[in-house]
């Protein structure tokens, strides 16, 4: 069913893919999304590894040769010189364009180039590029997910076009895609974005001051889906206690930034950690099993090399074990 589509052979739209608000970018069947390309080509990868443990070997053919072919189909379709493009409408007009006036530039398009490992690396790095330079306000301590925003320009891409331009999805911090541009730093080990974006995302520092509590006007200590990017209510955050940010960010803080990785019987450690840490530690329980890890940095280590990937074989024994790491 997802292996359908369009004239770029990009996977089709519908009426809207993880961005809901744009409805009507395929309401004839036509429309193509970039974004779910990189994410299909994500799964297809994930699924072959399944079917490869399974022995279905006529399914990881597939899954592998889907997923070629349409890494190559976005490669050939969707980029559109410095960044890639968001989607195209029914009628083949791109969206994520700089030929656009409105919606320039996408954030997931170019985070996902990264977090599905199938972006060309010299293009993906371009575009995150173009991500720190365009969607990262850093006066207002925010992280766009698309800009211009919709506002006044002839294109109609749904409901999300009802927002007040620098609202919601609509130009503003949608936290949830927020935290993929970050994953994205880290992936490609980034180390000083992904930590000054990790401290943009945290809620606390935007109710550090009286000034601030008065203009973010929602609870410090919860993910709000969205934070607002046009005056005057720059800075104000949206809807809060949102579950799909708040599991976002615990996978970026765990995984993506300290680097613990749960796989089958053992434990990854990769961390993207920032160069004057010394030392941290992971208590880390595996069943009735309490693992201490202690990690130790290099002092001064740069975070643009890749780190090396440790490995913790992990048992449910009910003993305390303690296990220390030296980061090389």
């Amino acid at each position: 069913y997802g292996l359908r589509f369009g004239s770029h052979q990009l996977p089709l739209i519908g009426c809207g893919d993880w961005n809901d608000g744009m409805n009507l970018i395929g309401q004839d069947g036509k429309g193509e999304s970039v974004w779910l390309a990189w994410f299909l080509v994500e799964n297809l990868n994930l699924f072959s590894a399944i079917a490869k443990n399974k022995g279905d070997v006529e399914f990881y053919d597939a899954c592998i040769t889907q997923a070629v072919q349409l890494k190559n189909n976005i490669e050939s379709n969707a980029w559109d010189g410095a960044w890639y493009r968001r989607a195209y409408f029914d009628d083949g007009t791109p969206l994520g364009s700089k030929d656009n006036i409105e919606c320039q530039i996408d954030s997931i398009s170019q985070s996902w180039a990264v977090i599905s490992q199938a972006g060309d690396p010299e293009r993906a790095r371009q575009a995150m590029s173009e991500v720190n330079q365009r969607l990262v306000q850093r006066d207002a301590q925010l992280i766009k997910l698309l800009t211009p925003p919709f506002d006044r320009s002839a294109l109609e891409p749904g409901y999300i076009k009802g927002y007040v331009p620098g609202v919601r999805e609509n130009g503003g911090q949608y936290t949830h895609a927020a935290i993929w541009a970050t994953m994205a730093f880290a992936m490609m080990n980034d180390q000083k974005n992904a930590w000054e974006l990790f401290a943009m995302l945290n809620p606390i520092n935007h109710a550090s001051t009286p000034d601030q509590i008065e203009t973010y006007k929602v609870e410090p200590y919860v993910m709000s889906a969205d934070i607002y990017a046009t005056a005057p209510h720059t800075g104000r955050g949206g809807w809060t206690w949102y579950t799909g940010a708040a599991g976002w960010m615990y996978r970026l803080t765990v995984e993506t930034l300290l680097g613990v990785h749960l796989e089958n019987d053992h434990l990854r450690i990769s961390p993207c950690i920032p160069s004057h840490w010394q030392s941290y530690k992971i208590h880390y329980r595996y069943r009735d099993t309490l693992y201490h890890i202690s990690i130790n940095c290099k002092a001064g280590q740069s975070g643009s090399m890749p780190k090396p990937k440790h490995l913790i074989p992990i048992v449910d024994d009910r003993q305390e074990h303690h296990v220390e790491i030296n980061l090389n």
